[in-house]
């Protein structure tokens, strides 16, 4: 889309958000507002009201909106003695005093004024395909400490066609979202009552990521890196060292007591993968050293942003630290960067967006290491002919960074691969390496993730796959399920054979239909169904279905046994 059909689109947005609001203050006299801006696809706005809204209230607004859109009333722009004119819109009264003039610009159309710099579009009659979707609760100015108010959501668009096909899309998502599925599928859970942002991995789930891990630990190992592991706490001057404790220190937890010394819980593993390497005096000759690990931290995020496993409290990193020389530095970030794309591949992600991040306004370091840092994070995708994007000033405090988003099946972007170079905590921490020189030299460190944390990425592979992973990552890979209680003691033989080869095997023995058992498999989304019945117990096969309903027949168990086998090793994404 181009930046000019862009604005437009935002500013028909932002125009629908000021025609709800005129909606809402007809239907609910006495209404208190908030703001009410364009957002991605969008718009909403916030809002105090006599009585708690419900999803079924939205018809009723979007028919109040449809009666102002069609009567085609201007939007005008005046200047005004804001103070006098919203006297009893307590929030809008703080906007103004925070803005500290004594006249400010209002958009007035039909009977709504609200306090806006604009701009508009000129008539009402000119915002188009639109359709409210949510009503949420959200904090004044984000800040739990003040009133909770009602947000409406809506999404708008240039013409129907775009916004039934968004609707669409929304729904495909809705089917195929991780928290339904994880509920669904038994793969994990979360306890608000134990604690909001933990996550519990149940067997079917745990089962997936292990096997994420034991892949991901086997590449790593072929491509030269040491696994490690390391504690979840430590004494507070490791981060203040680090550097976390003064730029981070909003997303860490508060301090626990230790024999009156105070430590926090880890927000990241960095600091004791460098206390590691400086357990020893390393040459020039032992570098790059890589250290990986699959390290849990904590950060704090507030309660309004945790969603599933895609923004928790608790996670694990699938982790890794480079130490190395300043003439290895775009050696190792080339073969980090061919990692992500190898492991995103593996999994079924063919495309993705990259990102270079750079200084940030919070910082630390010199202008001439950021400088060198940034420029080889881009020489390297540069040399490999990778598009990017600059994304000005979201390097983290100490070195840029390149991110990679993950586009899933139906075209979303998930936060990935992260691959930073830093040189301001080896000078911070002292990290050294003797040269050829006999000198003590600074090492460089790289700070990388190639799938990002196991929760979101597991939540990313869930929604691709909609559930229904490949068969090397099926939970459960094949259930065994005997026609009648005769066909029992076969079935059980058929499934104590699978299970000795090391496939994942259930038996459905229950006195229930084959039917419903077939149906029962396929919601499980279980890749294969083996049927025994006489025909099977005469012949010593299964009759072979799979998930998606197609029916291979009556199967030899060591044929059906290789089927399995030759797609768990090719790590096939597709064939059943």
């Amino acid at each position: 889309m181009s930046e000019d059909k862009s604005q437009k689109l935002e500013t028909m947005r932002h125009s629908a958000s000021h025609v709800m609001a005129e909606a809402v203050q007809s239907l609910y006299p006495g209404a208190k507002f908030g703001i009410g801006p364009a957002i991605e696809d969008g718009f909403y706005y916030d809002f105090e009201l006599p009585r708690p809204l419900a999803v079924e209230d939205l018809p009723a607004i979007e028919m109040k909106m449809k009666e102002i859109i069609a009567a085609d009333l201007p939007f005008v722009s005046e200047e005004k003695e804001a103070l006098k004119l919203f006297a009893d819109q307590k929030y809008k009264t703080e906007l103004i005093k925070d803005l500290g003039e004594e006249k400010v610009t209002v958009y007035r159309q039909g009977g709504f004024t609200d306090l806006c710099r604009g701009p508009h579009v000129k008539k009402t009659g000119e915002i188009k395909a639109f359709k409210l979707t949510s009503v949420a609760g959200a904090y004044w100015r984000g800040d739990e400490k003040r009133p909770m108010l009602q947000r409406i959501y809506g999404v708008a668009f240039a013409k129907q066609g775009d916004l039934d096909e968004y609707l669409k899309r929304i729904a495909e998502a809705a089917k195929r979202d991780h928290r339904k599925l994880g509920k669904e599928l038994d793969l994990f859970s979360l306890h608000e009552d134990a604690g909001p942002g933990l996550v519990y991995w149940h067997p079917k789930g745990a089962t997936v990521r292990q096997l994420i891990e034991d892949f991901w630990k086997a590449e790593h190992r072929r491509r030269g890196y040491d696994i490690v592991y390391s504690p979840h706490i430590a004494k507070v001057h490791l981060w203040e060292t680090s550097g976390h404790w003064n730029f981070y220190r909003e997303n860490m937890y508060s301090p626990m007591e230790i024999d009156d010394i105070q430590y926090v819980l880890k927000p990241m593993n960095c600091p004791f993968h460098i206390l590691m390497y400086k357990t020893q005096l390393r040459s020039y000759r032992n570098l790059p050293m890589r250290y990986a690990e699959l390290g849990t931290v904590y950060r704090y995020e507030r309660s309004g942003v945790l969603h599933g496993l895609a923004r928790v409290r608790g996670f694990t990193q699938d982790d890794a630290h480079i130490f190395c020389r300043p003439d290895q530095i775009e050696a190792e970030i080339k073969d980090v960067v061919e990692l992500a794309q190898f492991m995103m591949k593996s999994f079924g992600f063919e495309e993705y967006e990259m990102m270079l991040s750079t200084r940030p306004e919070k910082a630390v370091g010199s202008t001439e290491s950021w400088d060198m840092a940034t420029g080889a994070l881009r020489n390297v995708l540069e040399k490999l002919k990778i598009k990017f994007q600059v994304d000005p000033g979201e390097g983290v405090f100490y070195g840029p960074k390149i991110d990679v988003k993950l586009k899933d099946a139906i075209g979303r972007l998930w936060q990935g691969p992260t691959i930073q170079v830093d040189f301001q905590m080896p000078e911070r921490f002292d990290v050294n390496y003797v040269g050829e020189d006999g000198q003590e030299h600074q090492s460089v460190m790289i700070h990388r993730t190639v799938l990002g944390s196991m929760e979101r990425f597991f939540a990313c592979l869930t929604e691709h796959y909609a559930g229904a992973f490949p068969v090397w990552l099926a939970p459960i890979q094949a259930v065994v399920i005997p026609i009648a209680d005769r066909h029992n003691a076969y079935a059980t033989e058929v499934f104590e054979q699978l299970r000795a080869s090391d496939m994942r095997v259930q038996l459905d023995d229950r006195s229930e239909r084959m039917n419903m058992k077939i149906r029962d498999a396929q919601l499980a989304k279980i890749p294969y169904m083996l049927i025994a019945g006489d025909k099977e117990v005469e012949n010593s096969t299964v009759s072979v279905r799979l998930r998606n309903g197609e029916d291979l027949g009556s199967v030899e168990i060591s044929a059906f046994m290789e089927r399995v086998d030759s797609l768990v090793k090719s790590k096939e994404l597709s064939k059943l």
